[in-house]
């Protein structure tokens, strides 16, 4: 049995198709102009699923670069005084074995080298208190303003606590530096030494003993910077990878989410095409007269 096509049927049918069309071009001209291959996850359930799963790696990554650069930030800091702090005590170093040589040298002279072994043990002390952010770098995780009394070189940090950063998954790294550790504290302080060697050369004693005990104090400060080094170079190495890692996930991201803009205008370019040519032939087919009208 041969079914009944009416005008109405060939009309409908017709207005289906040029639905179908003009949302098929709709799509590819948002595709060209947000270079996005989807606007919804309706659109590519996959894709998109693919899409939360990389924003969510790529949150984690940017996560680790701020705790990266921030760690590097410290360490920085804690390398460049402990090197300001290695040099002033190689100059009190030189100084004291100048004092030594108390037969050669006047009283005038003893009171300069005095008052400038007070002055760099004054530099010292503000070296081990330097801080960045307002936090000092030698004092751990406490909260003082600063890591040694200026009075008493008390230690006023938490040894035991050190400040730590995550840098990786399943990596982190001390970014500080035991004050304590370093230079002393107290009356057994790298500032108290160069105070007391100051006295010393002022009352005529011989300092030249004095010699092992600045000796002893630059070795734990350039121990101290080998091992803030170490952890520098850690930092830098997990930064390089996590740099990586970063453009390899924004490689992804733009694999799933971006389009070929080139394809996409030649797409729509002939869905352009294949609606223009469904107009036409829709509009020469449902051209009625009255006979088709009657009928």
């Amino acid at each position: 049995m041969i079914g009944r096509i009416t005008s109405s049927t060939m009309t409908q049918q017709s207005l289906r198709t040029l639905q179908t069309n003009l949302a098929d071009r709709e799509r590819l001209q948002n595709q060209a102009a947000s270079q996005r291959a989807f606007r919804s996850p309706s659109e590519d359930p996959a894709a998109a699923a693919t899409t939360l799963g990389v924003h969510g790696e790529q949150a984690r990554v940017a996560q680790f670069a701020r705790n990266l650069s921030d760690g590097m930030a410290w360490v920085t800091t804690v390398d460049t005084a402990l090197g300001a702090s290695t040099d002033l005590l190689n100059r009190a170093r030189d100084l004291t074995a100048q004092g030594a040589n108390s037969g050669a040298l006047s009283p005038t002279a003893r009171e300069s080298i005095a008052q400038e072994l007070e002055t760099i043990s004054a530099e010292l002390l503000a070296q081990a208190n330097t801080t960045v952010l307002g936090r000092s770098v030698f004092a751990g995780t406490g909260d003082a303003g600063a890591a040694f009394d200026p009075d008493t070189f008390a230690f006023h940090g938490s040894p035991g606590d050190g400040v730590q950063r995550r840098i990786s998954d399943n990596e982190t790294v001390r970014v500080d530096f035991d004050g304590s550790q370093a230079f002393g504290e107290g009356a057994n302080s790298a500032f108290a030494l160069l105070r007391d060697i100051a006295a010393e050369l002022r009352s005529g004693a011989n300092v030249g003993p004095r010699l092992d005990d600045i000796d002893a104090r630059l070795k734990d400060v350039i121990a101290a910077r080998g091992t803030t080094g170490a952890r520098q170079v850690q930092i830098e190495r997990a930064a390089s990878q996590n740099l990586a890692t970063s453009t390899d996930l924004e490689a992804r991201r733009a694999e799933v989410e971006n389009v070929d803009s080139l394809e996409v205008l030649v797409r729509l370019q002939s869905a352009e095409l294949v609606f223009q040519s469904a107009l036409q032939v829709t509009a020469k087919s449902l051209q009625t007269n009255l006979l088709e009208f009657l009928r």
